[in-house]
């Protein structure tokens, strides 16, 4: 660096002339082949000529080479020929973002139909959750319109005859716990009535108290009419002679032990009440008793309308359970399709960022042409080349100082030292020193 320097301000011998009032000029020819030698000896010349008018002054040097820089700007104006060169760059980059930005907004329309889409598609699919909520709610009333085999109203038949079934077995529970206990372990009193007899209040707390055998006997027989029941309803489910033939042997079952409790119980009370005359208690007798009918039917009757409602309850139940199947199979397409209206939420989201990025992408291009334009309408200021004039003018002005000025010469070496301060300070202050030598400044037109 230093060696530049030095050799920036090596002392070029020029021919001594006398000052002249006017400023050298430079005809700007650049056809000439001669035009760059000419326009540098302009530079040297008006060099000296300045230093000579005002004694080799730094300070006047400061005024000086910013006007040698104004100078050397209206000269570049009139190059047409190196401002369209010179230009050249700025209007391939302008034509290339004009390119970018009609991609750009090719890529942008093509993302906001894809955003559209997706809108309408998020549209549809929740229209289609909509009509699957109205489905399930109107499925119950109407299941016929959605080909789903099931008796309307099921689900109330239903639940009108679970709550006849409830009491109902809680019946058939009390009076198989309490006949049970009567026909097999109750001893009956005189004093009491038949009623009395037959149908103990007590005979649950009685059977456990008599021993646990006697307990979970009273306790479970009842389930064993219930199980009777179950396996009626389920033999009855498929229709073929060797069912029908079960459940008719059920109902026999059913009936004969009922028919044994009654005979058991119709027994003691013959028992209780014969007399030397009275012959032995048999069936004959027993069929001839209204209390043996009324004990089989009291069970019988109501078992066989338990088990009928409790057929029904189940059918019922199966209808249920067709169209809560067909509910719970659109709760399940409901679930998927929300899960596509969060996938198509993210790609909307991702679109929406892409489509953010073109615009950024688009408004930088758009910048970008706004500021090649101002540098085409404006004139580019080669600084490399000012360097280039402005030291031949720095030349012409330390000539005059080494050779033409009556000073001592330490006083010439500090001259010399401030001017090139001032030289360095001027090249700095238009870019002139900058590490790039491509580098151009525009001035407006």
């Amino acid at each position: 660096m230093t060696n530049n320097i030095k050799n920036l301000f090596r002392l070029k011998p020029v021919p001594i002339e006398s000052p002249k009032d006017d400023i050298v000029k430079f005809d700007v020819d650049a056809n000439s082949e001669t035009s760059e030698e000419n326009r540098k000896r302009s530079y040297h010349e008006n060099g000296y000529r300045d230093s000579s008018r005002n004694n080799g002054n730094h300070t006047a040097l400061s005024i000086c080479l910013d006007a040698i820089y104004s100078k050397f700007q209206n000269e570049e104006k009139e190059l047409v020929d190196k401002q369209n060169k010179l230009k050249e760059p700025y209007l391939n980059e302008q034509k290339n973002k004009e390119t970018e930005i009609k991609g750009l907004s090719v890529s942008l329309d093509n993302k906001e139909d894809h955003l559209k889409n997706i809108g309408q598609d998020i549209e549809s699919v929740q229209d289609k959750i909509e009509k699957i909520k109205f489905e399930i709610n109107d499925l119950p009333r109407n299941p016929e319109i959605y080909n789903v085999k099931a008796t309307k109203g099921a689900s109330t038949k239903f639940w009108i005859g679970l709550i006849i079934l409830i009491p109902i077995s809680l019946y058939l529970f009390t009076f198989y716990i309490s006949t049970s206990y009567s026909a097999f372990f109750k001893s009956f009193d005189t004093n009491g009535n038949i009623i009395q007899n037959v149908l103990d209040a007590q005979a649950f707390n009685k059977a456990w108290d008599e021993g646990p055998l006697e307990g979970a006997f009273v306790t479970l027989i009842p389930f064993v009419f219930l199980g009777l029941g179950y396996l009626i309803h389920m033999f009855g489910e498929n229709k073929s002679f060797v069912n029908y033939s079960k459940v008719a042997l059920l109902f026999i079952i059913t009936f004969v032990f009922d028919a044994i409790l009654a005979y058991e119980i119709e027994s003691k009370l013959y028992e209780l009440n014969k007399t030397f005359n009275s012959p032995p208690f048999d069936l004959s007798i027993a069929f001839t008793k209204n209390q043996f009918w009324g004990i089989i039917f009291a069970g019988f009757i109501v078992y066989i309308i338990w088990g009928l409602v409790f057929d029904f309850v189940m059918k019922e139940h199966k209808e249920k359970d067709k169209i809560k199947h067909e509910q719970t199979k659109r709760q399940k397409d409901i679930l998927v399709y929300q899960e596509k209206i969060g996938d198509f939420e993210k790609q909307k989201e991702e679109v929406r960022n892409t489509i953010g990025s073109i615009k950024e992408l688009i408004a930088k291009a758009k910048g970008r042409i706004e500021e090649l334009q101002n540098i085409i309408d404006g004139t580019i200021i080669p600084t490399k080349d000012y360097k280039l004039y402005a030291s031949e003018y720095m030349q012409g002005w330390i000539t005059f100082i080494s050779e033409k000025l009556a000073v001592s010469h330490p006083v010439k070496q500090d001259m010399i030292e401030e001017c090139k301060k001032q030289y360095m300070y001027n090249l700095n202050k238009v870019g002139a020193n900058s590490d790039s030598q491509n580098t151009v400044y525009m001035s407006v037109l």
